[in-house]
């Protein structure tokens, strides 16, 4: 679950500062997909986990 937090913090920061400088701007969407990519698999391995 720490590794979860840890993506999801790093992604946050890939996406601020890719929409901050726009030059990056790609970096901003990459960060946003990989956020919700990250999201989504820890609530599933929350809830799979609380099933069991």
């Amino acid at each position: 679950m720490v590794l979860v937090v840890v993506l999801l913090a790093l992604w946050l920061v890939l996406s601020i500062v890719g929409f901050a400088i726009e030059g990056i701007l790609w970096l901003g969407f990459i960060g946003v997909v990989l956020f919700v990519a990250t999201a989504m698999v820890g609530w599933l391995r929350r809830s799979a986990h609380r099933k069991a």
